[in-house]
């Protein structure tokens, strides 16, 4: 059983008091079961008030809680919790010097049992007077409410306590009560209390704690955003450690002054590091390998001037441009040689092969040097038989009409070339 004690720090609005007590139940509350809270200093006697929080649990919105307010003036009190299965409650722990100077509890959760004699869930139970707020229902930071109530319902003169859940437990202060047409008898509050805080106003009179009932209403913020009555003494939450005193594992509600880690969500979070990590990891291992993969499978480029001959896949040497590309210069006949041998004879309808170059017309002749002066090899030079191209057939059509019949025979045709200038002598 989880026991820690809290050291509850209470702020009052009116002068501070410094805790010089511990509280912390000893029991986990159940329906209609002993619960136990041993108070260690302070000075006695005690008073220790549960408030219902939050609504009723059954479905028909029976409420069958009412303030329960025990005196006892040993370190130890034990009494019956009244309260059904699933409900919550707040607690508040008091000693001689005044209300709430153990502080406040946070929300607690009450536990199941098979014992339900303590309350009948066909019969709601009601306070013995009912206050009322004005405006209905609001508690505004740092705006004036007025608190009344019918005088001909209550015994003596009314006081009203302020609970915030975890945090401060004070008197409220009544100044000027007086009467008014609509609102009966009561008394305006300015609550220094900060927006968003959760409040609950219980009300007493001589004939006990909570004989008026209590209210639960969350602090809203005023529409002039007036913090001008907020000081270090507002009542408040309590951030570390939270006031009231600590209640054993199981209880179903929150721990005042509970400190422990959430060792599930520690974990979860652990878990959901170290998955995302391996995700992040194995990304990181299929992209390297996917752009690997595509660094090595670069397509080769595809030459479409490429034919069966060996010699093809022979690499070029050295500043050598491939077969295909290589220049062929146009070398000038002699002007003294057979015009006959130059010309192009057609058989068949079909050349016999492209025209000769010089340097296919002569047994070789020499590359063009490189730059380091060494003679590379030239066309001409090539260890095996020229290439032997394709014969090709042009036709030239008019205008989509029939192709020209070819002549079986024709004549020679005679290109004249200019003088060739070579017999010019200096």
């Amino acid at each position: 059983m989880l026991s820690l004690t809290l050291s509850a720090a209470v702020v009052l609005s009116l002068p501070d008091f410094i805790n010089a007590y511990t509280w912390q139940w000893e029991s986990v509350p159940q329906q209609c079961g002993n619960i136990s809270i041993s108070v260690s200093g302070g000075n006695p006697p005690y008073r220790v008030m549960i408030i219902p929080a939050d609504s009723t649990p059954f479905s028909n919105g029976t409420e069958v809680r009412r303030i329960l307010d025990e005196q006892f003036s040993s370190s130890t009190i034990n009494f019956k919790l009244t309260y059904p299965a699933n409900s919550n409650f707040v607690t508040v722990v008091s000693d001689s010097s005044g209300f709430g100077t153990g502080g406040a509890s946070s929300t607690i959760g009450v536990q199941n049992s098979n014992d339900t004699s303590c309350f009948d869930a066909s019969h709601p139970v009601s306070p013995q007077w009912v206050f009322n707020i004005d405006p209905p229902q609001q508690i505004v930071q740092c705006q004036s409410t007025r608190l009344w109530w019918a005088p001909a319902n209550v015994t003596g003169t009314p006081t009203f306590y302020g609970v915030i859940p975890g945090g401060s437990a004070f008197v409220i202060p009544e100044s000027n009560i007086n009467s008014q047409s609509g609102t009966g008898t009561g008394f305006s509050w300015t609550p220094n209390i900060r927006a968003g805080t959760p409040l609950h106003i219980i009300a007493n009179d001589d004939r006990g704690n909570g004989t008026g009932g209590s209210s639960r209403i969350t602090v809203a913020d005023s529409l002039q955003n007036d913090n001008s009555c907020l000081n270090g003494n507002s009542p408040s939450t309590t951030g570390s450690p939270v006031a009231g005193g600590s209640v054993p594992s199981g209880s179903g509600g929150s721990s005042g002054g509970s400190s422990g880690s959430n060792t599930g969500a520690i974990v979860g979070g652990v878990i959901g590091g170290v998955v995302l990590i391996i995700a992040l990891l194995l990304a990181l291992f299929f992209f390297r390998r996917r752009r690997r993969s595509n660094r090595n499978s670069e397509k080769r480029h595809v030459d479409l001037l490429h034919t069966d001959d060996p010699e093809d896949d022979r690499p070029p040497a050295r500043q050598e441009l491939p077969q295909y590309y290589q220049p062929e210069p146009f070398i000038m006949p002699d002007p003294t040689s057979d015009s006959g041998s130059n010309r192009l004879t057609y058989t068949d309808g079909m050349s016999e092969g492209r025209p000769l170059s010089a340097s296919e017309l002569e047994s070789s002749r020499s590359g063009t040097p490189d730059p380091s002066g060494a003679a590379s090899s030239s066309v001409g030079t090539r260890k095996t038989a020229p290439r032997v191209f394709r014969p090709v057939n042009i036709i030239q059509h008019d205008d989509a009409g029939p192709s020209q019949q070819q002549l079986k025979e024709e004549d020679p045709e005679t290109i004249e070339l200019p003088p060739a200038y070579t017999n010019i002598r200096s």
